[in-house]
């Protein structure tokens, strides 16, 4: 049995929709064993360590794979190994040396091990930048770097989900609008609304393309607003509540400017420091789509401002019990942002940029996903769309809770704080799923209208 990786695409980087869960912020200093540089040469780590990746099943070429791919960014590469390996993986854990793994691996393969196998394979995996170690270390100190001394937030996804080319891009999303499952295009309404908010998808365009679009036609119909907040989800976690970045977020339709006093008040107000994860921004999706869209619509008709933070308490406090607004200074964040968005001099839009239930074996689940099983997802999702549409937090933290997140509810955070902040009913636009036996995601569009 072969041990060397096979590299593939099966599962384009570019989706990234994974099980939400915390893992070591971008940045920090990981513990364990590292390699160490003999004679300026990377010496195989002794005790290999497996970041926290995403591992899922595919067949290539006929053979049977369990793939391996980084959610955190930091590698573009998706490899492919015997999924008899599996085993071996678990148990790269930083406890045990190459030796323990030998023996271990030869005993449970019936044949001799030997140890240039796992030498090789163990080198292959760090120079992926999948194993916690000194040349991982290095590279993301440096992308650290490299993140702060930066200008703009680069457009990561860029070309990976959707073009760079901007009319390009332009009929990509216009199309969006135009599909069977759109809202139609946009219209120029003889009265202008305002908008208070919306909750619209972060799953890539492809599959929920046209549920976004019925949240952006509001926003295009409605009065613009001065000053868009963005509420994202960072699929890797945070230590604190929340973390936003003074970095203008890019497109390839411009830049898409941070109000930076805005930043400033609500940091203030809180009294916590939301910049010292700003690094979680660098690669997360869930506030690029959103800014890509937004400037779909604004960017050479109207100069706007936005707020890009991505929040994360809501599903610590139901592990641990409490009130959401008692964990990790949730409460603190929620009420200076509201406090912050009232004393703002012009008009503020909220946007949640979340997705809904993820079910089925990619994340967890012990059975593929049914035709039946996608009937009782979307009774469960629009049972907790009601709650949604209250306008209530804890109606809607309740709904979810009820069972322990049994659906795995990726905009939890977001969505319970864009309602603590506008305190107002919303209404239902379009509901949407990307069906997979494998792994669904289900989604939504929502308005909250002054």
């Amino acid at each position: 049995m072969s041990m060397q990786p096979t590299p593939g695409n099966p599962a384009s980087p570019a989706d990234p929709e994974t099980p939400p869960g915390p893992s070591a912020p971008p940045g920090s200093t990981l513990d364990g064993t590292f390699a160490v540089a003999i004679d300026g040469v990377v010496a195989v780590p002794e005790r290999p360590r497996l970041r926290a990746l995403d591992a899922f099943p595919a067949t290539i070429e006929g053979q049977n794979l369990i793939c391996l791919r980084d959610p955190s960014g930091f590698s573009d590469d998706v490899i492919g190994l015997p999924r008899d390996l599996i085993p071996l993986l678990e148990a790269m854990d930083g406890t045990h040396t190459l030796l323990d793994l030998q023996v271990a691996e030869t005993q449970r393969q019936g044949r001799i091990v030997l140890q240039s196998e796992l030498e090789d394979l163990v080198s292959a995996l760090d120079s992926h930048l999948f194993l916690a170690s000194a040349h991982f270390e290095a590279t993301i100190n440096k992308t650290a770097d490299d993140f702060r001394q930066a200008p703009v937030r680069a457009a990561f996804h860029a070309g990976r989900a959707y073009p760079t080319d901007p009319e390009a891009l332009h009929a990509f999303l216009d199309g969006f609008f135009a599909d069977r499952l759109g809202p139609g295009p946009i219209a120029e309404p003889q009265v202008r609304g305002t908008v208070a908010g919306v909750l619209a998808p972060h799953i890539d365009f492809t599959r929920g393309g046209p549920v976004y679009a019925w949240a952006y036609r509001a926003l295009a119909e409605a009065e613009p607003a001065d000053l868009y907040v963005v509420l994202g989800v960072p699929h890797q976690g945070l230590n604190g509540p929340a973390a936003a970045t003074l970095k203008s977020y890019d497109t390839p339709f411009g830049p898409l400017a941070v109000d930076g006093d805005f930043v400033e008040g609500l940091q203030r107000r809180s009294g916590l420091d939301l910049l010292q994860e700003e690094m979680s921004h660098r690669v997360e999706h869930s506030v690029e789509f959103e800014a890509v869209f937004l400037q779909h619509l604004f960017a050479g008709r109207r100069d706007i401002r936005f707020v890009p933070i991505l929040v994360d308490f809501v599903h610590r406090a139901m592990v641990h019990g409490q009130n959401p607004r008692d964990e990790n200074d949730g409460g603190k964040f929620v009420d200076a942002l509201a406090e912050t968005i009232s004393a703002y001099p012009g008009r503020v839009c909220v946007i949640g940029g979340v997705d809904l239930a993820h079910v089925g074996p990619q994340f967890g689940d012990p059975l593929p996903i049914t035709s039946e099983r996608l009937t009782w997802l979307e009774a469960e999702d629009r049972e907790m769309l009601a709650a949604v549409g209250t306008g209530d937090p804890q109606a809607f933290y309740e709904s979810v809770a009820k069972d322990g997140d049994r659906r795995r509810i990726c905009g939890l955070s977001p969505i319970y704080t864009l309602l603590s902040v506008l305190g107002q009913p919303g209404r239902l636009l379009k509901y949407g799923q990307a069906p997979d036996p494998n792994g669904t995601v289900t989604f939504t569009s929502f308005v909250f209208e002054n």
